[in-house]
């Protein structure tokens, strides 16, 4: 073989081992995305992916975790660690929302990719006096009782899933091929398509979800009195990249029924700014305005928001909560 073309083959090989260590961690992350939708049903108003061994490597991770952890996941961390799985245990995260009678009118579900132990999940719950219900080819440990019970069943040894039985033991089947999935809803997976960042957390949300969603990202003002689902009435959809440095990085896309929506929504969200510019050094005069860097853009039917945060005013609860 001539030495240009092994010089060729050479640089040729070293680039393809470049480039698959350097995607790597987006392909396990797309892997893990085509996995939950291909299990979440077709009511799903909302998905998140999150990259917790990413996060955890933050200075500020604890005060991340603390504002965006809501009551149902807090409640799964506790369930979890009964059974054995730490929080430490979880490097990715896919959550999916229904409508349902759970927190905010949403039943949460989510796969999670780890590391688990069936036989030591299944010693810990046998201990501690934890029912074992069988769902097809796994075990499922409920925390509770009722149809809102949140339920854990581990796939292997690096996956686990987690909802109500109901919602579980259809995530389960659907893994199977024996009922529609998110995956066959075009308009949603195309959505999906769109948000996908090399971000530690991104998602897309639809409808009722999108207030609920804003609710829990956007920073707390006391006294702010306005009626969220009213003011996204006409939104049809959002994504939304969140990229983590010294800063929060938020860059939000909202899709809505027509660009008088959009005109309208961007004067709120303009309106909300400047309100909280004026209230926020009285209510909080040591602490950084976290809508001082905030953009708000409406071109056709999409409004942009763009929010650089400190890590010291997301402390204390979201709106709502």
């Amino acid at each position: 073989m001539p030495l240009c073309w092994i010089s060729r083959f050479l640089k040729l090989t070293l680039c393809l081992v470049v480039s698959t260590w350097v995607l790597q961690p987006a392909v396990h992350g797309q892997d893990l995305v085509q996995e939950a939708v291909a299990a979440f049903p077709l009511q799903t108003v909302r998905l998140e992916y999150s990259k917790p061994a990413v996060l955890r490597t933050l200075p500020d991770y604890n005060t991340l975790r603390q504002r965006y952890v809501g009551p149902n996941l807090r409640a799964l961390e506790a369930f979890l660690a009964k059974l054995g799985v730490q929080e430490r245990d979880i490097d990715e995260l896919v959550l999916g929302w229904q409508k349902g009678e759970g927190e905010g009118g949403m039943v949460l579900e989510g796969v999670a990719r780890g590391r688990f132990d069936p036989r030591g999940m299944a010693s810990r719950a046998a201990s501690q006096g934890i029912e074992a219900v069988p769902v097809q080819d796994a075990t499922a440990y409920c925390f509770g009782s009722g149809p809102e019970a949140t339920c854990v069943a581990a796939l292997d040894r690096t996956r686990g899933i987690f909802g109500p039985l109901a919602p579980l033991t259809a995530m389960i089947e659907a893994r199977a091929a024996q009922s529609p999935t998110l995956s066959s809803d075009s308009h949603f997976m195309s959505l999906l398509h769109e948000a996908q960042a090399n971000t530690p957390i991104w998602g897309v949300a639809l409808g009722a979800a999108i207030s609920d969603w804003f609710k829990g990202w956007m920073p707390s003002q006391k006294d702010m009195q306005l009626d969220w689902s009213q003011a996204f009435q006409r939104v049809r959809s959002l994504s939304y990249r969140v990229q983590t440095a010294d800063k929060v990085h938020l860059d939000v896309t909202m899709t809505c029924d027509s660009a008088e929506a959009a005109t309208q929504l961007g004067q709120v969200l303009q309106g909300l700014k400047l309100f909280q510019q004026l209230a926020w050094q009285q209510q909080n005069p040591n602490r950084p305005n976290p809508f001082e860097d905030a953009t708000v853009a409406a071109k056709g039917q999409q409004v942009s928001l763009a929010l650089v945060t400190p890590y010291t005013a997301l402390e204390g609860p979201p709106i709502g909560q």
